[in-house]
């Protein structure tokens, strides 16, 4: 509670030589191969900016796309992608990316995003449900999924979100992540790591979610994210049967992190 009350820094994903842009932007690099600053005015006024170097994406918004492993050359789909960061991160690992959204005013920021940062993807604004229900063969080589959510676990960034929900709204969120994560597996080729995340702090948006899922269909079963996986050594945020729990008091010491829960999936 107190980690969400303060002030965030602002994390930057950068494409490349994070330890150079760390000393021309007066920041540091995280373990997680960021640039944190802990100060900043005009983002737009920053070097790096109008080339398109960097993007602004938390700590632990980076997490998940980490979890898929080696994408260069896969198709790789990102779900609910706007406003891109993820999209961002993939194609920069060299992935063919193909960003959905059902909100063509958010793709038009993500289409932005890629333009500034001179990255490459396919962009569609479709409902995922009935994308998926028009897909005859699964297409990609690997899935992320970022749910629309409560936003708990950013707090600190969005104050606002903790009086514009109302109770239910977690429980209700839960069954259209339900739908969602359903129909995202449908995408995925047999075998393929789908990745399941959101920016909550809560089990029914995060982990109750999981369970209904994998208990619902037997075709989708848990692929435990293992302590030796933690991206950036970040052992303490492996939990449960093998999935990943971020909280803001994390890195409490340089300014804490955005709280993130992510699993990873597989198609039997």
């Amino acid at each position: 509670a107190q980690a969400c009350g303060a002030e965030a820094p602002l994390d930057l994903t950068v494409k490349s030589d994070p330890e150079a842009w760390a000393a021309r932007l007066g920041g540091a690099v995280t373990l997680l191969g960021g640039v944190r600053l802990e100060s900043h005015g005009d983002l737009s006024a920053l070097d790096g900016f109008t080339d398109g170097e960097w993007w602004v994406q938390d700590a632990a918004a980076s997490i998940p796309a980490k979890l898929l492993g080696e994408v260069a050359g896969k198709r790789v789909a990102d779900l609910c992608a706007a406003p891109g960061g993820k999209t961002m991160q993939l194609a920069a690992a060299g992935a063919e990316v193909t960003a959905l959204d059902h909100s063509p005013e958010r793709l038009e920021r993500l289409s932005e995003n890629l333009q500034r940062t001179k990255l490459s993807a396919e962009i569609i604004a479709a409902d995922l449900r009935d994308f998926a229900e028009d897909v005859s063969e699964p297409p990609f080589d690997a899935v992320l999924l970022d749910a629309p959510c409560s936003a708990s676990g950013t707090l600190r960034r969005h104050p606002d979100a903790a009086w514009l929900r109302t109770a239910r709204a977690p429980k209700e969120l839960a069954v259209l992540q339900q739908e969602l994560l359903e129909a995202a597996a449908r995408l995925a080729k047999p075998g393929a790591p789908i990745i399941y995340c959101t920016c909550s702090l809560l089990k029914t948006e995060g982990e109750a979610v999981i369970e209904a899922v994998t208990q619902a269909r037997s075709d989708l079963v848990l692929d435990p994210i293992t302590p030796d996986e933690a991206p950036g050594g970040l052992r303490e945020a492996i939990a449960g049967p093998g999935w990943v729990r971020t909280r803001p008091d994390f890195w409490s010491e340089i300014g804490g992190m955005d709280g993130f829960f992510a699993a990873r999936l597989r198609r039997t």
